[in-house]
């Protein structure tokens, strides 16, 4: 186990740790947009910035990326902190000023709603976090999305912006999306996402649409489980 300090609070956590988990589970309200238990954290949005002072140093860090270390200092909340978070946030409201996650997040710390930089009017809601790519490649299986171009045309979504051979059209990319900027729609027998329509199963007890087709079918070819198995919702099993 490890011992650290944080805001004054004496904290205990098991060695390996990352510094964000260590200060939520303490009750440390600590802000973030790309960190999700779902996939891998990235350190994308740079919110979760804290103090940690080893020593005679003191330095930022993206507490989800950094381990506990026995004997730290760790500040959340001073004004070093808070300057970064603000800066961080006024970006992201630049980036995406139509998104009301954003917004609201940013009116929690304190950040004045007037824009400081000069809003972009096309990346929508998206904040290249990654989470997306992410959750498809890692939990997924499929890598039906990725990043294209680069600096500010940098982008993500499918090769070429064209419909995804692999897509299955789960979802779970708009699950972990922290700003919806990923749009899914879904009316009794289609989804629609990613410029693609999915055909949705019904199950064969209730009758309800409950699943894309091809997402059933590709979970069948990974676990072998067969299809009828698969073709009853999780409310009749």
């Amino acid at each position: 186990m490890v011992n650290l300090i944080a805001d004054g609070k004496k904290i205990t956590a098991a060695k390996g740790t990352m510094l964000l988990e260590a200060l939520r589970a303490s009750g440390i309200d600590i802000p973030t947009l790309c960190a999700h238990e779902a996939v891998t954290k990235s350190g994308a949005c740079r919110l979760c910035v804290v103090e940690v002072k080893k020593g005679k140093r003191a330095k930022i860090v993206t507490s989800c990326l950094y381990p506990v270390e026995d004997g730290i200092i760790v500040e959340t909340k001073n004004e070093r902190v808070m300057n970064v978070r603000r800066l961080v946030m006024q970006l992201l409201m630049a980036r995406c000023p139509e998104s009301d996650v954003i917004r609201d997040l940013a009116a929690k710390i304190g950040v004045n709603p007037e824009p400081r930089f000069t809003p972009d009017t096309d990346k929508s809601k998206c904040i290249l976090c990654r989470s997306c790519v992410r959750v498809c490649e890692e939990i997924v299986g499929v890598s039906a999305i990725g990043f294209s171009c680069r600096g500010s045309e940098r982008t993500i979504g499918t090769p070429f912006n064209e419909d995804s051979a692999v897509c299955i059209g789960c979802g779970a990319c708009v699950y972990v999306c922290p700003t919806n900027h990923i749009t899914m729609e879904t009316t009794h027998d289609k989804r629609k996402i990613w410029g693609r329509t999915f055909k949705m199963k019904t199950c064969d007890v209730c009758g309800r649409y409950f699943a894309p087709e091809d997402q059933l079918k590709f979970i069948s070819k990974k676990t072998g489980v067969p299809m009828k198995e698969l073709s009853v919702c999780t409310d009749c099993r």
